[in-house]
């Protein structure tokens, strides 16, 4: 019986689409939200891909700089897209969360290589055998990438950078020896764990310029949710009074869905937008 009413119905169906004219095609174009530029790095000694997304009103408004969002993990298939598509959200009119900026996805090359500083620890030195080569990323962002993005686009003075886990890792390196690279960090489940922990006893350096820091972090386990929350500690200890300090626990996410919660929470306490 249940056979002979699947065909009734199929029968149905297939004569109720006879006759029936499907739309036409009309147009067909590729949609994008960004772009793709290759740099050559002397300092990385290889090339390296930068995603690039551009407020929507860019190209029309001519005489508008804009602040710059570094994305570390950023490549394609990583975090540019989903990042991109928050900072678009966060600056439309009615919303209002974040000013329209700039984004610009670092793709990766090796992660572990670049976010890292070299390790006494030789279980890190044994899964992470390229490891240790931070010092020449941050190089790269300093002397070559900021620069060749500044002279590219219209860009604003203020500068942010995001970094999760092993980004998140160089992100708090960046602070703690050249805090002045950036005035915002967006600072999600880093890797303290590394080199037993070595980051969390270094000591700040001095900075004279405004800073938003933002740290977050999931249900991941006890090693990072305590070091996160170590690093937001001693930052408040040596916090200086043109210093904005804010740590998050994120109920209910992990490790792997941590981070779009942070930004959009994170834009939400750092920046305020004004009425144009």
């Amino acid at each position: 019986m249940k056979q002979i009413i699947t065909i009734t119905s199929a029968l149905i169906i297939s004569l109720t689409s006879i006759g029936q004219e499907l739309p036409k095609l009309t147009a067909e174009t590729d949609f994008s939200i960004g772009k793709t530029m290759t740099i050559k790095s002397r300092i990385l000694g290889e090339n390296r891909d930068l995603n690039i997304y551009l407020p929507l009103n860019y190209t029309e408004d001519s005489l508008k700089n804009y602040p710059v969002i570094y994305l570390l993990d950023g490549s394609k298939d990583e975090d540019f897209i989903h990042i991109s598509g928050i900072v678009q959200f966060g600056s439309f009119s009615w919303i209002k969360m974040i000013p329209e900026s700039i984004v610009v996805g670092i793709a990766n090359v090796d992660r572990k290589r670049d976010f890292t500083y070299p390790s006494s620890n030789e279980k890190d030195q044994k899964d992470f055998p390229t490891a240790g080569k931070s010092e020449n990323f941050i190089e790269f962002i300093q002397k070559e990438l900021q620069p060749f993005i500044d002279s590219t686009f219209r860009t604003a003075a203020v500068k942010t950078i995001i970094g999760q886990s092993l980004g998140g890792l160089l992100a708090t390196e960046i602070l703690f020896k050249r805090p002045d690279l950036f005035d915002n960090y967006i600072i999600v489940s880093p890797s303290l764990w590394w080199d037993n922990e070595k980051m969390l006893k270094e000591e700040l350096s001095n900075y004279t310029s405004k800073k938003s820091i933002y740290i977050a972090v999931g249900g991941e386990g006890e090693v990072m949710e305590r070091t996160a929350k170590e690093l937001f500690e001693k930052l408040d200890q040596n916090k200086a009074e043109n210093t904005k300090l804010f740590f998050e626990f994120l109920e209910g996410k992990t490790h792997g869905d941590a981070l779009h919660q942070a930004v959009c929470n994170a834009f939400g306490k750092i920046f305020v937008v004004k009425e144009e």
